[in-house]
C-alpha cells in the first residue's frame, strides 16, 4: 500500500526525504563518483584529448543529446492526469521541462563544432563503436519501465551528475579559453546551462519519484530504483572509456613524468 508522500522540508536538503530514500542515495554515492572521477573531465580540462577522442565524446553522446526530449516524453506517456499526486507532479513537470530542452541539441551542435568536430559528422556520420549504451538504457528503461524507474534513471541520476561534471568543465578557465573569443559564448552555452540550471532538476525528479513511491515500498522495488541508477551512471563511465580508450595511456605516461 502507498503511504502518501509529501515533502515539507528543503528540496535540496536529502533529509527532507524517505528513509528509503536517502539510504538508496548513500547506496548509489560510490558509483556516482566514478563518474564524476574518470579521466575524461580532467584530460578535458588540461586540453589533454587528442582529436579522436573529442570527436568520439562529441558523436557518442549527441544520439543520447538528441533523444533525451523523446526519453521524457516516453515518460510523459504514462502519466494519467488525477490518478496520484505523483502522476500529476511528473505530468506538469515533464511538459514543462521537454520545452526547455527543446534548443539543447543545438546547443551541443555549437559546441561540437567549437571543440573542433563539425556538425555534419554529428548530423550523417556513423557514431563511435561502444558509444551507444547510454542511449540505448535510457531509451529502454523511458519505454518499458515504471514512471518512477524512468525519471530516476534520467531526470535524476544521468541530469544530476551531467549538472556536476558540466560545472566542473564549465569552471576551467583554461578550458573556457580555449575557445576563440568571437564563439566561446555559443560554442559553451550547452555547458553553461547544464552546469546552472541542473542544479535542481535531479531534486525536482527525486521529489516526484518519491511521491510516486510513498514512504514505504517494498524492498524488492527500491532495490530496482537503485539498479537503475547505477546502471545510468555505469553506462556513463562505459562511454567515457570507450571515447579515451586509445588517447588515456599517453595521458598516464606524461603525469608520471611529470
Amino acid at each position: 500500500m502507498n503511504i502518501h508522500f509529501e515533502r515539507t522540508g528543503a528540496l535540496t536538503e536529502l533529509t527532507s526525504y524517505p528513509q528509503w530514500a536517502q539510504d538508496m542515495v548513500v547506496e548509489c554515492e560510490s558509483t556516482k563518483q566514478r563518474v564524476l572521477d574518470h579521466d575524461i573531465w580532467a584530460m578535458m580540462v588540461d586540453l589533454q584529448l587528442d582529436h579522436e577522442s573529442t570527436r568520439n565524446f562529441m558523436m557518442g553522446l549527441w544520439p543520447f543529446i538528441e533523444r533525451f526530449p523523446s526519453f521524457m516524453a516516453l515518460n510523459l506517456l504514462k502519466t494519467r492526469y488525477g490518478r496520484s499526486p505523483g502522476d500529476d507532479m511528473a505530468r506538469r513537470w515533464l511538459v514543462r521541462n521537454i520545452r526547455v530542452e527543446q534548443n539543447h541539441a543545438e546547443y551541443w551542435l555549437n559546441w561540437s563544432e567549437g571543440a573542433g568536430v563539425p556538425r555534419t559528422e554529428l548530423l550523417h556520420g556513423v557514431i563511435p563503436h561502444g558509444t551507444d549504451g547510454l542511449t540505448r538504457w535510457c531509451e529502454e528503461i523511458s519505454a518499458r519501465g515504471t514512471l518512477a524507474a524512468g525519471m530516476v534513471s534520467t531526470n535524476y541520476a544521468i541530469e544530476g551528475v551531467t549538472g556536476e561534471w558540466s560545472r566542473m568543465i564549465y569552471e576551467s578557465t583554461k578550458y573556457r579559453e580555449s575557445f576563440d573569443p568571437s564563439i566561446r559564448a555559443s560554442s559553451l552555452r550547452w555547458l553553461h546551462l547544464h552546469a546552472a540550471y541542473d542544479d535542481v532538476h535531479p531534486w525536482e525528479a527525486l521529489d516526484i519519484v518519491c511521491t510516486l513511491m510513498g514512504k514505504a515500498p517494498s524492498v524488492d522495488e527500491v532495490a530496482h530504483l537503485v539498479e537503475c541508477i547505477k546502471r545510468s551512471y555505469m553506462s556513463m563511465i562505459l562511454l567515457g572509456d570507450r571515447c579515451i580508450r586509445t588517447c588515456r595511456d599517453l595521458w598516464v605516461a606524461r603525469e608520471a613524468v611529470a
